[in-house]
């Protein structure tokens, strides 16, 4: 690639000081950046797909990888400024990998913009993580996999057990359609501005037999059920959705509570359901 602006200086550029309404946190070290993108694995002839690039850093750090294309998605427009003088930049040196999108991720269908063989690696704005996720779940036949970074609390959500405080929906959706792994842990200081909290890449590999809509659907209606009211018992907690019966179908105990089972039994429930 030619030879860049610093991240700073980018971010001096443009005006492009983090804003808590769109959920920046913006990572500056060019070594720490390189080290996320390793995480996603050999991207060579995968078109690779980024949420909120702000001032491009783990943009450039996927082009320097042998990805086929890196395809950002940016809402902010000082960003948008930031990604364009980029690609101008990487243009005129006849580096043409990267493309831009403005627009919201949240309403986009990106596995129809982006050709296969496709992966998002991306740093999500804290404020939109889980939607965003969830939405790139319901479509996972479409992902060769999903290298995210959330802050803490979301992603031990993502991959908590069973009987752990922090399984719920979240973890359910999550490991029923991806094998999930927490990658790395990074901490506040290594952000402008800190955020309050640690925050955490995590790695979802879709599996290969994947739900039709209609059952995730169910699934999802069924987690939000079940753990929507932790405290009760699964026969009042699903109640609304058939109650003794529907656990009698799938041979689960009433009196359990919805963080004790595990992602087969929510399996069962949910195509009974």
């Amino acid at each position: 690639m030619p030879i860049l602006p610093s991240l700073r200086a980018v971010i001096a550029q443009h005006g492009l000081d983090a804003r808590k309404s769109l959920g920046q946190h913006f990572l500056l070290d060019p070594g720490l950046i390189a080290r996320i993108a390793a995480l996603a694995g050999d991207l060579s002839g995968r078109h690779v797909i980024e949420v909120g690039p702000g001032p491009g850093g783990l943009t450039r750090a996927l082009l320097d990888t042998r990805a086929e294309s890196v395809t950002a998605i940016e809402i902010d427009r000082r960003a948008v400024a930031a990604i364009e003088a980029l690609r101008v930049l990487l243009d005129e040196a006849g580096e043409r990998r990267l493309r831009l999108i403005e627009a919201d991720a949240t309403r986009l269908d990106l596995a129809a913009l982006i050709p296969a063989p496709r992966q998002i690696v991306a740093n999500l704005p804290y404020n939109v993580g889980t939607p965003l996720l969830v939405g790139w779940l319901r479509q996972a036949t479409h992902w060769e996999r999903l290298t995210l970074m959330f802050q803490m609390e979301v992603a031990e959500r993502i991959a908590a057990a069973p009987g752990e405080e922090a399984y719920g929906r979240l973890a359910v959706l999550s490991q029923w359609t991806c094998g999930v792994s927490l990658l790395t842990r990074i901490p506040p200081g290594a952000f402008s501005p800190p955020p309050k909290v640690f925050s955490a890449v995590v790695g979802l590999v879709p599996h290969a037999d994947q739900p039709p809509p209609d059952l995730f659907a169910a699934m999802e209606r069924l987690t939000a059920s079940a753990f929507g009211q932790r405290r009760k018992m699964l026969r009042g907690a699903l109640k609304g959705l058939g109650g003794e019966a529907l656990l009698a179908r799938a041979e689960i105990d009433p009196q359990r509570r919805a963080e004790t089972l595990s992602i087969a039994e929510f399996d069962r429930l949910a195509k009974r359901l």
